[in-house]
Order: C-alpha cells, then structure tokens, then sequence
C-alpha cells in the first residue's frame, strides 16, 4: 500500500477507528490529556503555596528591610529566584500540558560584580513578571484545585458507588450513603437500587464533564505560564526571526550545492567532452574532411543538449513561464507533468511579488510530487487564491492519505521554508484520503 515519507503505516487501525468513530465527549475521561491535565491542576496547589510563600516573604522582608544596605540585593535575590521558579514551571507546563515557551532573555549585567548583576536583576522586565507570576499563580492553583478536585472525584464516586456502596451503610436505619442531615435529626439517604442509578447517571454527567472543565482550568494556566514565565513578544519575535534567517540560509545553500553539483555533473562535463570532440574534428579537418563533418555535426547534437540541460536548470531555479505570464501558466505547465490528471484552479486579482510567487511555484511543484509518488490517486486539484493580505494555494487528491508533516519529511521541510516567509502550511489526510495540503502566504506586491 503506498504511503507518505514519515508516516507509520504499522500504527494499529483501532487507535484510527477510536480516534474517528468514538464521541469526543465519551474518549476525554480516559485520554491521557485529560489525567495529565488533573494531574497539572493537582500538583498545582502545593507548589503555589510554595511559590507564593517564599515570594511574598521576599517582598515583606526586602521591602522592609530597604532602609538597610540589605533591602535591594534581598530584593533581587527574591527577582532571581523568581526565575528559577519559572524556569521550572515552563517544565511543568511542557511535561504535563505539551506547552513549549521559549526562555527569557537571560539577565547580562554591562560589567562583573554583584552591584552590576542586582541592577541587571532589578532592571530586568522578565524578572519582575517571574514574581508577579508566583504571586497570581497561587490564588488560582486554589480554586483550579479545588473545583477539578471536587468534580473528578465525585464523578467517578457517583459514578462508581453501586460497586462500593456497602460501605457508607447506616448501622442505625440500614439505609444507604446519606446525603443530607442537618441539626433536627432529619436526613435524606440515597436508596438502592432507584438511587443507585441515579446516582450513576449523575456521576457519569460529572465524569464527562470534568475533561472540559479541566481544559478551562488549564486553558488559563496556559495563558499565564505564555504571559507572565514566557519571553515577550518582543523576544519571541527575534527568536523566530533568528530561526527563520537559518531556514532560509540552510535552504540557500542548499540550493547552491544543487546548481553547483547538476553543472558540474551535467552541462560542465558535456562542454568538456564537446571541447574535445572539436578538437579531434579539427585535427582530422585536413586529412579526412568527411569524419571531420561527422563529428561536427555529432558536437552540434551535443550542443542542443547543453543548452537544454542549462534551459532545465534555470527552470528549477526560476522558470520562465513563471516571469512571462505568471502563476496560471507556470501551474498549468507543472501539472501538465503530474503522472495524473490535475484540474489547476487560479483566481487572482493580480500577480503578487516575484518572490512570493515563485514560493508558492515550488511549493505546489514539491506538493504534486508527492502526488504523483506517494498518493496512488486517480486525480488532484491545484487551487489558488487571496483571501485578504493572504495568498492559499490548496492542493488536494483522492489518493490513500496518512499524509504528516512529522520530523524529517518533505512536508515539514517545506513547512518550514514557508514559516520563514511567514508563512503557514496545514495538511488534512485521514487514511484512506482524501489529502487536501493548504499553504499560506503572505501576499505582497
């Protein structure tokens, strides 16, 4: 059976149908996000009483103590520690929630010293959002645990007590678990077997409730481990410009070796041996005119060829359709060349950049190539259009799907070549197809 580079075709096909058969709202009480997620929540109320406790004991005492030579560097010190804190809750974060932030700029003091490291502390930005974050954190990781403490585990009780229920007996009435009794002695018991179900049927709304609350729960830490432990947006931004600078250097250069090895392989060695060959011709000019002639005329066959293997060269670099009458032809012309039949779509109200045009030129070339070798389709469609300051291209077939953009495959290579645009690349390829691959890219004219 064909398949995509860097998809496991030896995954069980139950996982698959689980995944696509089975309500979400049924699969959350037992996915691993979820028990991960309760596990976050749960952990989080005794590391915020520690985090919140050492903070304000800091702040209580530095201030304090800021009539004194010792009030700034406890200060810092709290600042400092704040960080390392973070640093660890950013792992927390990672491990239980599968939420990567980068680091902080670190503190660089101008000069050596403790004086210059605790005004590079206590000027730093990112140290002072640490704290604040130790601070806030605490009265959530309180109410986070106890509302997801409370919901999962009276849902699961509720949800289980037919099989437990001999425990809570009355030894005075025999009735069940009792569920209400106040000062005058009146007391409402749960009775079996009506109160049995009941008292399944509510726990079960509990149960599968509780993923969904919990998903709100950690939806805020999300938002406050980004926000306050998190680089800013100002460092973030460099550190994606930084990475994208290297993409695009990698692929440069890579494209580099392309051309330098095919003109090595291809047209250099071809010219080299039509030297040649003139050459011999011009010595045998004189003495054997007609095998001189031959020659000749073979030399002028190989002149054709380099020229054409120069014309195919320049074509992977920039193709000239693509220049003289823009995206439609050039696309047309690639999907003349597909091992199956492509309907090419274009609707667009001008040409954008040359440089945006000719990515999103290779982009759907790589994409029909995948078509065409690991697919197995009958058909394909290439559309393209501006949505906005958005330029999509969108390439879709009928084939086998199981398409991913996973480590080390031309869809995250090519992933990655269009976030270095700012760019976007979204692949949608249950197996069994159909695969619909949408690039974005940024139009500029």
């Amino acid at each position: 059976m064909a398949s995509y580079p860097g998809v496991d075709m030896s995954r069980e096909y139950g996982e698959a149908i689980g995944r696509h058969f089975v309500p979400p709202v049924l699969r959350a009480p037992f996915e691993g996000r979820t028990w991960r997620e309760f596990g976050y929540v749960l952990v989080g109320l005794p590391i915020g009483v520690l985090l919140f406790s050492y903070s304000i004991t800091m702040i209580v005492f530095g201030a304090g103590m800021l009539i004194t030579f010792l009030g700034v560097p406890i200060l810092a010190m709290a600042l400092a520690s704040a960080r390392g804190f973070a640093a660890a809750e950013r792992a927390r974060a990672r491990y239980l929630l599968g939420l990567d932030v980068g680091r902080p700029q670190p503190v660089r003091p101008e000069k050596g010293g403790l004086l210059a490291w605790t005004g590079a502390v206590l000027r730093s930005g990112e140290s002072w959002r640490n704290l604040l974050y130790t601070l806030v954190q605490f009265p959530w990781a309180v109410f986070s645990f106890v509302v997801g403490v409370t919901f999962w585990t009276t849902g699961w009780g509720l949800f289980t007590f037919p099989l437990w229920q001999w425990v809570y007996r009355s030894a005075d009435t025999g009735s069940e678990m009792v569920l209400f009794s106040d000062a005058s002695g009146r007391t409402v018991h749960l009775d079996a077997p009506l109160g049995n179900v009941l008292a399944c049927a509510a726990g079960l709304v509990l149960v599968l409730m509780t993923p969904w609350i919990l998903r709100g729960l950690t939806g805020v830490d999300r938002l406050l481990v980004r926000g306050l432990i998190g680089p800013s947006e100002l460092v973030s931004r460099v550190y994606e410009l930084e990475s994208d600078r290297g993409v695009v250097v990698d692929t440069a250069a890579a494209d580099l070796r392309r051309i330098e090895r095919d003109l090595h392989d291809g047209a250099q060695a071809r010219l080299v041996a039509l030297a040649m060959e003139l050459g011999l011709a011009k010595e045998k000019l004189a003495e054997d005119p007609q095998t001189a002639a031959r020659m000749v005329d073979e030399a002028h066959g190989e002149v054709k060829t380099a020229l054409q293997e120069l014309r195919d060269l320049a074509r992977g670099i920039h193709p000239a359709v693509l220049t003289d009458r823009g995206l439609d032809a050039a696309l047309s012309s690639v999907a003349s060349r597909c091992t199956v039949p492509v309907r090419v779509e274009v609707d667009l109200p001008g040409r954008p950049a040359a440089a945006i045009e000719g990515i999103a030129y290779f982009t759907v070339s790589e994409l029909l190539q995948n078509v065409s070798k690991h697919s197995g389709a009958g058909g394909a469609t290439v559309d393209v259009w501006r949505s906005g300051d958005r330029l999509l291209l969108q390439v879709g077939d009928d084939g086998v799907g199981g398409a991913e953009a996973s480590a080390g495959s031309g869809l995250a290579g090519l992933a990655e070549r269009l976030d270095a645009v700012d760019g976007l690349l979204v692949v949608d390829s249950p197996r069994g197809g159909p695969t619909a691959v949408t690039a974005e890219l940024p139009w500029r004219d």
